[in-house]
């Protein structure tokens, strides 16, 4: 089979997507094996493929491709969640730019629009990912809306709420006044912003009297609806059981005394408005305040407003505060920074507000998912995260599961009346109404008298079923695949979802399946550039995927990604990352190329030099699997890829290659080609998960090879023993070359011109490598001595000595003259150097990494030193 002279990555990578998803090497079934399962965390359904996407999947596929060569029975379940938040959010802008209100539809109506947005949309991504060489068992595809696993979601709220789990409550939630939703506490992002503090004053009813209250939001006085100041605050004991007078409105309200008002904060007076402060709602419950709502769902001003009503917000302020001032009543304006919540979905300052919503209980729920992680029964890696892990889980709040929205599981509640519990909780309508016949006692109730809850559950309260749903085992709790694939084995996602997603998956696991939904936790780090700026679109800092896959290959990219992405710490991104990953694919390819391009002999006896070579390498390749293994068992995927990298890239190509390479216009010997093809082999069974198309690639093309025998699914290496002598006499063996080569290079004496090697062997290093070293240098004979051979360039490797006559090539006096300048300016810097580490106040207070750079100078100059010393008394110094 010819090979190409150029590897072409598109080329490539199109044939063997084609060829794997053909052959159907990415589907599982349940058999004998042992299953190895992740799922991913699904994408939003309105999304395209970007940087963190890249790392994610390309993480998972290296997880599975590596299972799959391990002989497990891989599954990676693909999907895509439904976003109620940012879907519904696109379909309202569509309809907006054709020129339909949103709020002018039906239920049903919308949701057309939504659905056919989302087939239109909704597979993008996954697309996408298959262009990154994603082995997704894609017959399993699942969404969020799913009909099975809308009726998981279902069954689940009812079953919580039959449990007690679940309750509707009027409280204090975030509201999204841009998305026109609540939001749990975990979607709030708070920042911390420059803003000020207005001192206002307040009239005392019935005197001239006032108060000065700070507050940072002036609008809201027209909801204060009290005054309140701490009982021990003797400046204020004369005001107790009087009356205040709101600014601009004019409502008279209460003064009352609370210990919760801080008296060496501000003046020490705090004005109440329980319909937009948490805080504030607790006084009014406790104190039995009224309570003024004064915004609409879209936070522009109501009725209560005046006659600011239907401006937004922000905008009066603005008009407030001018007001405040032209009447006197804003005596003092500070800067002044504080933290603002704001939405993670669509980024608007969050407003506290008073609703009615659905909740789930969260404390009970969470001890046993709290359990799990600080037992390590779930092992999150890195582990730095189980400290943050346990405070939100000892501090959890009931979870707000309720959205204002259409897109998404409609609440399974139904109501029959006007009074609170005027409701009953059901998989159906049908249900319910038997339900609430029975609850009321009312035989006359009919299907029509019942009006489902308008509200869509929040959605993930969906995702956290996620590793149970994808495989039936909430409405099928035995079903063979849910007990075959479950629990799963590894998660990878990213930090930012460790309490939206991993906790309450967590969570479910144990009370839908009585276990942990997975093993291993990896969370990844976020990408950035090189200004430590998360990468994002509204940014313009974050590449487009698919691009750098067409410039660099997909395996080019992969590589780059993970070359620098420990897990858990951020990976400050660059293309130039990509453009490293692709030399490495080029590498591999032009090293394959070299093997092609020999011709075999079978008659050719293999010399000595190639025996000794091809063992090393076997033994080294021993060594760096167990180190890759190592690396894998830890998570530590870019020290894994490192390591692979090191050994194909290092010791494959630039040495071992060369060593067995034959002379110019020579045939191999089969046996020494049979070695490195095999060697080969192996080597692209490491790199598989890292580079799969490029390996797929040459693998296909050293033979003929079925279905059956593709590399994708070919055994990993087995693990053998192995003489580590072979590696450590290699690492002597290899800086003597490279002393050869310095000499070659420094004296312009070039490598077809056979030179002599003379060995003091003060070490007693054993010859076994002198064949190659004879090879590689070019030695027309090697020799050892038991003295310093006068007139001759040398160099020392360890303690041996290493001497190549010269025979008047150079100018010995003109040598001896370079070697000894160089001699003083390495004393001198020495020198330096130790008086640096002398000095008690540097080590002391120097940082250790510091203090040790400067110990490895030391040691650097000495060896240095000795060396030069060594050469000069060989030049008859």
């Amino acid at each position: 089979m010819s090979v190409a002279s150029k590897y072409i990555a598109q080329e490539v990578e199109d044939k063997w997507y084609k060829y794997w998803m053909e052959n159907n090497y990415f589907h599982s079934e349940v058999d004998e094996r042992e299953p190895y399962t992740i799922v991913i965390p699904p994408p939003n359904v309105t999304g395209v493929l970007h940087m963190g996407h890249m790392l994610n999947n390309t993480i998972q596929d290296v997880l599975i491709r590596r299972a799959r060569l391990k002989g497990l029975n891989a599954c990676w379940v693909p999907g895509t969640d439904h976003a109620s938040i940012a879907t519904e959010a696109k379909v309202v802008a569509k309809l907006k730019a054709e020129g339909i209100d949103k709020n002018e539809l039906s239920r049903e109506e919308f949701l057309e629009h939504a659905w056919e947005w989302t087939h239109k949309h909704g597979g993008i991504i996954l697309e996408q990912l298959k262009k990154l060489g994603a082995s997704c068992d894609w017959e399993r595809t699942k969404f969020t809306m799913d009909d099975d696993m809308s009726a998981s979601v279902t069954k689940v709220f009812v079953d919580l709420f039959n449990k007690g789990h679940i309750y509707r409550g009027y409280r204090m939630v975030n509201w999204d006044p841009e998305a026109k939703t609540t939001l749990s506490d975990e979607e709030v992002i708070y920042q911390e912003r420059q803003g000020h503090l207005y001192h206002l004053q307040y009239k005392i009813e019935g005197s001239d009297e006032v108060l000065t209250i700070a507050t940072t939001r002036p609008e809201t006085i027209l909801g204060d609806t009290a005054i309140c100041i701490n009982p021990n605050d003797e400046r204020y004991f004369h005001l107790k059981g009087k009356k205040a007078i709101v600014p601009l409105c004019e409502r008279v309200v209460p003064i009352i005394e609370d210990e919760y008002v801080d008296v060496e904060f501000g003046t020490g007076c705090l004005k109440v408005t329980p319909a937009h402060d948490e805080n504030d709602k607790m006084l009014g419950d406790k104190h039995k305040l009224e309570v003024v709502d004064i915004f609409n769902d879209d936070a522009t001003l109501n009725s209560y407003g005046m006659h600011y009503e239907g401006m937004d917000r922000f905008e009066a302020r603005k008009k407030i505060v001018k007001e405040l001032e032209e009447k006197g009543i804003l005596v003092k304006t500070e800067d002044h920074v504080n933290k603002v919540g704001t939405s993670e979905r669509t980024g608007a300052v969050i407003e506290p507000k008073l609703s009615d919503q659905w909740f789930l209980k969260m404390k009970e729920l969470a001890q046993p998912a709290l359990d799990a992680v600080l037992n390590k029964d779930v092992n999150l890696v890195p582990d730095k995260f189980i400290n943050t892990y346990r405070h939100w889980m000892e501090n959890v709040r009931d979870w707000n599961i309720s959205r204002q929205l259409i897109w998404g599981h409609q609440i399974p509640a139904f109501y029959y009346g006007d009074g609170k519990e005027d409701f009953v909780v059901a998989e159906s309508k049908e249900i319910a109404l038997e339900k609430a016949i029975e609850k009321t006692g009312n035989s006359d109730l009919k299907a029509e008298d019942l009006t489902q809850d308008k509200d869509a559950l929040d959605t993930w309260f969906s995702s956290w079923l996620w590793p149970i749903s994808v495989f039936n085992g909430i409405l099928e709790p035995d079903n063979k695949e849910i007990n075959y694939y479950y629990p799963t084995n590894d998660l990878v996602t990213a930090p930012e979802i460790l309490f939206f997603w991993v906790a309450r998956m967590i969570i479910a696991g144990y009370e839908y399946r009585g276990e942990k939904p997975f093993n291993n936790v990896y969370l990844t780090g976020i990408v950035r550039d090189k200004q430590r700026r998360k990468m994002s679109k509204s940014l313009g800092n974050s590449p487009d995927p698919l691009e750098l896959i067409g410039k660099y290959g997909a395996d080019g990219v992969r590589v780059g990604m993970l070359l620098s992405s420990p897990a858990g710490n951020d990976l400050m991104f660059e293309e130039d990352l990509c453009k490293q990953g692709s030399a490495f694919v080029n590498k591999i390819w032009n090293s394959f190329k070299l093997v092609k391009s020999w011709e075999v002999s079978e008659e050719k006896v293999q010399a000595e030099s190639s025996k000794i070579a091809i063992e090393w390498y076997k033994a080294r390749f021993q060594q760096a699997l167990l180190e890759i293994e190592d690396h894998y068992k830890k998570y530590r995927m870019s020290d894994a890829l490192m390591a692979t990298y090191k050994l194909v890239w290092d010791d494959y190509c630039s040495w071992l290659l060369e060593m067995v390479k034959p002379p110019f216009g020579e045939a191999m010997d089969a046996v020494t080609y049979n070695s490195i093809i095999e060697i080969l082999e192996d080597n692209l069974k490491i790199l598989h998960p890292f580079v799969p198309f490029v390996s797929e690639e040459i693998w296909q093309a050293l033979k003929e090879r079925s279905p059956q025998e593709a590399l994708i699914i070919a055994e990993w290496p087995e693990i053998t023993s192995f003489d580590r002598s072979k590696i450590d006499e290699f690492m002597v063996a290899s800086e003597v070359i490279s002393g050869i080569r310095g000499i070659r290079k420094e004296k312009n004496i070039p490598h077809k011109e056979q030179i002599e090697l003379q060995v003091l062997n003060n070490e007693k290093t054993p010859s076994t490598y002198d064949p190659v070293i004879k090879k590689m240098g070019n030695i027309s004979e090697l020799s050892y001595v038991d003295q310093q051979v006068q007139g001759a360039l040398s160099f020392r490797v360890k303690s041996n000595d290493y001497f190549i006559p010269i025979a008047g090539a150079v100018d010995i006096e003109a040598e001896k003259a370079k070697l000894e300048e160089e001699l003083n300016y390495t004393r001198g810097f020495l020198k330096s150097v130790e008086k640096k580490l002398s000095n008690e106040r540097f080590v002391n207070n120097a940082p250790a990494q510091v203090v040790e750079i400067e110990q490895q100078k030391k040691q650097d100059a000495e060896a240095k030193i000795e060396a030069i010393e060594s050469s000069l008394k060989a030049l008859g110094a």
